[in-house]
């Protein structure tokens, strides 16, 4: 029997392919409007701010999200969010405007985390934890997938400004009109005495048992917004071609495409701890080394390459771990924190970048990142969860 035939198979695929489009809007949306900003003179520090309205709506949102997805279920609150994002991905061309835009990129941030939000909790309620790693590892596949095209579309704004926002608009309404094929369903009911404590109450209860798989998701959501939005203007200013620079962000995510499943898999194995301590340790020396390359467009699409091998699956690393060391019934709250430290980083890495750029004369800008990565290992080697489940 074909397995998209089973309900639960075919619900887990249709939200790979939403995740993966929702993750081609945000690859192409990052470098292209950077790019515009850069060719339109705007100062690096305010394209750097600029950048940041995707995840300011993820953070203003995520107080007010757990709520309705308990009450209404995933699916409608997975509706509302794909037309937050791809309507406003239309209303790109109508006005360029640096304040317009950054509304819109709220917008979509708010968007955006209302389906990954949803689509994260759904799988991670329904997996069983021998497949948990795998399950959200195919879940990150398709993001990345997505995210590694998003770059080579914008060359298009060579045609006409408008075009990647209009493309990328009509293909996320398309993935959407998927969502109507589901049946509704809801998370499980909160148990004892947490069911009756605040959102802030169960956010504490969950980082404290929790925190050290946070990282993970705080560390990416830096690498992706800063790489993506602001690697760009540092290599455009340093006589890289566009196409270049595409191809770049492209091959890193390519890299965390290859490496995620086989990572989400031996992470089943021998446990999520050891295999983010390899990941940390393994893209902090890549990105050291890429940050000594110049600028060899070659020997950085190689060392790109190896540092998404290493860190392209720790966002769904970062999931996996939450999933294992939280209790079923706080598995939303859980998810919710994953997008709110992921926003967090994502927020620090556009305008630390932004700074450093304005600032700082001769140094790679992969260097930071490097030692983000190297920070983030050290905390991750001597820190320890309270509570784990067994693998």
């Amino acid at each position: 029997m074909n397995i998209l035939n089973r309900p639960e198979q075919r619900r887990f695929w249709i939200l790979v392919i939403i995740v993966s489009i929702s993750g081609f809007s945000q690859g192409m949306l990052l470098p292209l409007i950077s790019a515009i900003f850069e060719r339109d003179g705007l100062s690096s520090a305010l394209n750097g701010l600029n950048a940041t309205g995707l995840y300011i709506g993820t953070l203003l949102i995520s107080p007010f999200m757990e709520a309705p997805l308990r009450k209404y279920g995933y699916k409608p609150v997975i509706i509302l969010g794909g037309i937050l994002v791809f309507s406003s991905l239309l209303l790109f061309p109508l006005w360029k405007n640096v304040f317009f835009w950054f509304i819109l990129r709220l917008l979509i941030g708010i968007g955006d985390h209302a389906i990954h939000f949803s689509t994260q909790t759904w799988i991670t309620s329904t997996s069983t934890q021998a497949r948990l790693g795998r399950n959200i590892a195919i879940y990150g596949v398709s993001f990345s997938v997505g995210f590694a095209a998003g770059p080579l579309f914008a060359p298009l704004v060579t045609i006409f400004e408008g075009l990647p926002f209009i493309v990328s608009g009509l293909l996320c309404m398309t993935a959407w009109l998927l969502v109507f094929l589901l049946k509704n369903d809801r998370p499980e009911l909160l148990k004892g005495n947490v069911g009756t404590e605040s959102f802030m109450k169960r956010a504490k209860i969950t980082i404290g048992v929790a925190w050290i798989a946070f990282l993970g998701p705080f560390g990416y959501g830096f690498l992706e917004s800063s790489l993506n939005a602001m690697y760009p203007v540092y290599a455009l200013r340093n006589g890289m071609e566009l196409t270049s620079v595409s191809i770049i962000l492209a091959t890193f995510s390519i890299g965390g495409i290859v490496s995620q499943i086989p990572l989400g898999m031996l992470s089943d194995r021998i446990g999520r701890h050891s295999v983010v301590l390899i990941a940390y340790g393994g893209g902090a020396v890549a990105f050291w080394s890429a940050s000594m390359m110049g600028n060899s467009v070659p020997l950085i699409i190689l060392t790109i390459f190896i540092a998404g091998l290493f860190v392209g699956s720790i966002f769904s690393l970062g999931i996996s771990y939450m999933s294992d060391l939280t209790q079923k019934d706080l598995l939303p709250t859980g998810n919710l924190l994953c997008g709110i430290f992921f926003s967090i980083g994502s927020l620090t890495g556009p305008f630390a970048g932004g700074l450093f750029l304005e600032f700082v004369q001769n140094v790679s800008y992969l260097l930071i990142i490097s030692v983000l990565f190297g920070l983030i290992f050290l905390v991750s080697l001597f820190g320890k969860p309270k509570r784990s489940i067994p693998s």
